[in-house]
């Protein structure tokens, strides 16, 4: 019986995520194509015009000092719209009811839909970091780093975007968060800048913001340096995926945002 239970979930985890990864595929022109078009305007513009001008940022030109940040950008809002919308979507057609009366878990539910957006956001990162290579040749030092970072900030962003899509009303809802907060989030997280450039009490403002984490260990990966502790970095992100997905799991156990 415990075996059988098991093989349902896996079904029910596998059906999940290959209907989202087919989803975004099927529709690259939406989801894919649009993200490397705007991080190429970054390069272009900030990069290479602007770069020119700024110089070296602890030993980096300044092109190759955003593009981890620019390739972390396109995971973030990837992942976070891939679940976001995709979620809302079910519940606007009605199709999670099936779901949620079907013996599928509450805890597969929510690890085929953020796998689907940890996969799109991985997709695209990698997408774009090989566009970076016609304007840079980026180093990796430490491979498993990029990669750690990579799926962490994904998950974290996959999660938020299944809160997102199980409080939101309407389709409008759905873009509040990402307009409002994630964006002025994202360009104040260290993408452009090293938080050693601003004065002491917006260093000490810039640590609230976990996207600053998220970049910074990023881009130790590429070049072997960070503003911040990597270790801690890791350890805010790992919390922030625990925190994350306990809240999904509750909000779906008690049926919140899913039933009108």
């Amino acid at each position: 019986m415990k075996q059988s239970n098991l093989s349902v979930q896996w079904i029910s985890f596998t059906t999940i995520l290959r209907k989202e990864v087919n989803r975004f595929l099927r529709i690259w022109g939406q989801t894919i194509l649009p993200a490397v078009i705007n991080q190429s305007l970054y390069f272009l513009i900030f990069g290479a015009f602007i770069g020119s001008q700024v110089g070296e940022i602890q030993g980096v030109s300044y092109m190759g000092f955003i593009i981890p940040g620019l390739i972390m950008m396109s995971i973030i809002r990837n992942s976070f719209n891939n679940v976001v919308s995709s979620f809302f979507g079910a519940k606007f057609q009605r199709q999670i009811e099936e779901l949620l009366v079907s013996p599928t878990s509450s805890l597969v539910l929510i690890c085929g839909y953020t796998s689907g957006g940890i996969l799109r956001g991985l997709i695209v990162g990698s997408v774009v970091y090989l566009v970076s290579m016609v304007f840079e040749s980026p180093t990796i030092e430490h491979p498993f780093i990029v990669l750690l970072f990579g799926i962490l900030t994904a998950t974290v962003f996959s999660l938020g975007g299944f809160i997102n899509a199980v409080f939101a009303k309407n389709f409008d809802d759905i873009s509040i968060f990402l307009n409002f907060v994630l964006t002025p989030l994202t360009y104040l997280g260290g993408v452009f800048y090293s938080i050693s450039m601003l004065p002491e009490q917006f260093q000490t403002l810039s640590k609230f913001n976990p996207i600053l984490y998220m970049v910074d260990g990023f881009r130790y990966g590429f070049y072997g340096i960070a503003d911040l502790n990597i270790e801690m970095s890791i350890a805010v992100l790992a919390t922030l995926v625990l925190l994350l997905g306990v809240i999904c799991w509750i909000l779906l156990e008690k049926g919140l945002g899913m039933r009108s």
